[in-house]
């Protein structure tokens, strides 16, 4: 029944964009099966290849191919490589699995870029998808298609937050998701960075296929995109909260395991409708000091790591959505704001946390300050307490507003959400509902965000067992 809800949900969002399935645009997919996958020679015993480990009863490949299938591509192509005749055996045509699968084999290893050589004689279509062999995962292909046509993108990467980004590659990127340059993890990062990570899975348009005009060794990052960006084609970052895992450790596929017994995975899928707590930024999620314009001044607040971590864990996307007149006012830049956001998220991935992303407002309807920037002093429809924010990212997150929540410290945060048929929780913390400017009175008064989110979160699971 549950598959039969998902095709059901992908075929309708399909043809709701573009009027045809994936299958009947002909879209194919690549998937990078040849790595030898050292780090589970505990599993593998280098008698099959890594993406042939098996994860909750099946290959890992195998649950790559279902996904796909769902997702409406059955034109396969596999690279394979080490031990690739055991993914020959297990998948033969792909037709008992209903889908059709061809085979690329290198006999030498061509790195992560190498093979386009051979494949552009194999794909017969304009855009194609790829992922590497080692993932596990489950989105909504269809958005990411869209994301790709709308922005005129020759090839776009799947990216997202991890718990992790001090050790990882990450990607530098505009507000509108182009991406400037790679930020390698062997970086001295004496500076602040967003926490956005390539997590492997692409969509190409084919032409990429001859920026390697001859049969050898290439790096997708460092020989291909990279090439791109520097001439100038648009390169994208589509930034999803899916569920996306590297298997390659023991350690990864434990936690994937974990997480398909507890239905985690299948709920973070954009088809699905999603819960979000969003969050006020000055005064909730770090320490008041009145308008902040210097990153110097931005200091989280001390259980603001604890309160987001467990937002992670919980299956709700946690989202900042905070006014800040303070480049209307003329006080600091857009630039500036956005560094104070990569600081926070800095300080929060230092710690293993994340935050899914984070909606702003520059503007400021009130003029005659002496500073004053014009081109913000105007009314909007994104400065809280009106929702244009929250519809933004609903619409961006496939949101169902009225089983999330808004916290804030201040009346502006509480009218916010109900504004947005949203539940409100007011922390004691920041102006603790002392701005006085609306009459209202929120479902919870926390004093504290962690204490916020743990009382949500209780009410959740108390939810869940009275069902």
């Amino acid at each position: 029944m549950e598959n039969i809800m998902r095709e059901e949900l992908t075929n309708e969002l399909a043809n709701e964009t573009t009027g045809r399935s994936a299958n009947e645009r002909r879209i194919q997919a690549v998937i990078m099966a040849g790595g030898k996958g050292t780090r589970l020679a505990a599993l593998t015993k280098d008698e099959i290849p890594k993406p042939m480990v098996m994860v909750a009863g099946k290959p890992l490949l195998l649950w790559q191919v279902e996904r796909l299938k769902e997702n409406g591509f059955t034109d396969i192509i596999m690279v394979i490589g080490h031990l690739g005749e055991k993914i020959r055996e297990y998948f033969g045509n792909g037709d008992r699995f209903g889908v059709n699968i061809r085979y690329f084999v290198e006999d030498t290893p061509l790195g992560t870029a190498g093979s386009f050589y051979y494949l552009k004689d194999m794909l017969t279509e304009d855009t194609f998808v790829m992922m590497s062999g080692d993932l596990f995962f489950d989105i909504d292909f269809s958005r990411m298609l869209r994301f790709h046509k709308e922005k005129g993108s020759a090839a776009t990467l799947f990216v997202h937050p991890n718990g992790h980004p001090f050790d990882s590659d990450l990607l530098v990127m505009e507000e509108d998701g182009r991406i400037l340059k790679f930020d390698s993890k062997h970086n001295k990062r004496d500076y602040w960075y967003d926490n956005c990570v390539n997590a492997g899975i692409f969509v190409f348009d084919k032409k990429i296929c001859d920026l390697v005009p001859e049969p050898v060794k290439k790096n997708l990052e460092n020989d291909v995109l990279r090439e791109m960006i520097e001439v100038g084609e648009p390169v994208y970052g589509y930034r999803s909260p899916e569920y996306v895992k590297d298997v390659g450790t023991v350690d990864r596929i434990n936690q994937t395991l974990s997480d398909i017994e507890r239905g985690f995975i299948f709920k973070k899928c954009l088809r699905e409708k999603q819960k979000c707590i969003f969050l006020d930024r000055d005064g909730t999620l770090n320490k008041y000091k009145g308008l902040i314009y210097k990153e110097e001044d931005f200091e989280l607040e001390d259980d603001a790591v604890e309160a987001v971590g467990r937002i992670n864990r919980s299956g709700y996307l946690g989202i900042v959505v905070t006014n800040q007149p303070v480049v209307a006012r003329g006080l600091c830049s857009i630039e500036e704001v956005e560094n104070i956001h990569r600081k926070m998220a800095t300080l929060l991935g230092r710690e293993g946390v994340f935050l899914d992303d984070v909606f702003y407002c520059p503007h400021h309807p009130d003029k005659g300050y002496p500073e004053e920037n014009p081109a913000y002093k105007i009314p909007c429809e994104c400065r809280k307490p009106k929702i244009g924010m929250i519809e933004k990212a609903a619409q961006k997150y496939n949101i169902d507003l009225s089983a999330s929540w808004m916290i804030g410290d201040t009346t502006i945060d509480i009218q916010t959400g109900l504004n947005a048929g949203m539940h409100t929780a007011l922390v004691m913390t920041g102006e603790a509902g002392k701005d006085g400017k609306y009459d209202v009175k929120p479902e919870l008064v926390c004093e504290s965000l962690s204490e916020a989110v743990n009382k949500i979160l209780s009410m959740d699971e108390r939810r869940t067992e009275e069902k």
